[in-house]
């Protein structure tokens, strides 16, 4: 086994290959249209690092199995949280440093969604340095929708990247964009038919791979400082987005998504 193997072989919902020199392409696969369990949430966390550390990548894709990117969080680590407090705090840690992992990462990170794009799978997508998707592709961040705030990376850079007021309108009525809106309004790069997106992928992460890498790496490294100075903004979002896992609004929210109907939130608030 090579050494590069090595470093991704205890993985076990993400996939690895190297389909340029020095490229390596990230794969989110678990036959539920890539929805994040506990095991790929856990594994979304650790990757950027594993990335970071791997001499053989200079830039990195990140993408989904089949016909779609990601379905966002699986219903059962949704329930955990709601039923167990320590299960809550490990995924406030984990989606914490999902966040600040991929910031982090020296890598130029490029995405391509397709299919759907929703949950701790948008994070990645989202917040990767270079972005695409399929113009038919639903992006959704879903959290009002579930019943907690938005919290994940959404408040840090939905607002840079679109403007407050599309951040705003998308964030609090969980409305989807297609990949063709999402380009138009700025949230991603670029949206492309289907045949062309994963060869734009790796066409771009082929530059970025045979660029001047120190050059890179540092104007990567300046330009997420915009994403740093909205750390206290993405830390607010988060606790609020776990601090309503306690609340009833999540539970009717899980409940209406299982039953398949509309869900009948509470008109009253506490605050």
């Amino acid at each position: 086994m090579r050494q590069e193997e090595q470093r991704y072989s205890g993985y076990q919902r993400l996939q690895f290959d190297y389909p340029a020199p020095r490229v390596v392409r990230i794969t989110m696969s678990n036959g539920k249209m890539n929805t994040a369990d506990a095991v790929m949430h856990r594994e979304l966390v650790e990757v950027w690092r594993d990335v970071d550390a791997d001499p053989e990548a200079n830039a990195v894709i990140i993408t989904g199995a089949g016909r779609h990117f990601s379905a966002g969080g699986d219903f059962s680590l949704v329930r955990a949280q709601i039923d167990d407090f320590e299960a809550r705090a490990r995924g406030w840690k984990e989606a914490r440093d999902l966040v600040y992992n991929c910031i982090n990462c020296s890598k130029p990170v490029i995405s391509a969604m397709r299919g759907v794009a929703v949950g701790a799978g948008l994070v990645c997508g989202i917040l990767a340095d270079i972005s695409l998707a399929t113009r038919d592709c639903r992006i959704l961040d879903g959290h009002t929708r579930l019943g907690v705030a938005a919290g994940d990376h959404a408040a840090m850079i939905w607002p840079l990247l679109c403007g407050m007021a599309k951040a705003k309108y998308y964030l609090l009525t969980c409305d989807p964009l297609l990949g063709a809106e999402a380009e138009r309004i700025g949230l991603i790069t670029e949206a492309l038919d289907d045949s062309a997106l994963d060869q734009r992928a790796v066409e771009i992460a082929t530059r970025l791979a045979n660029g001047a890498q120190t050059a890179i790496r540092w104007t990567k490294y300046a330009l997420n400082n915009w994403l740093r100075q909205a750390g206290p903004t993405f830390d607010a979002g988060l606790a609020m987005e776990f601090l309503g896992f306690d609340s009833p609004e999540v539970k009717e929210g899980l409940a209406s998504h299982l039953e398949k109907r509309p869900p009948a939130f509470s008109r009253q608030s506490p605050i």
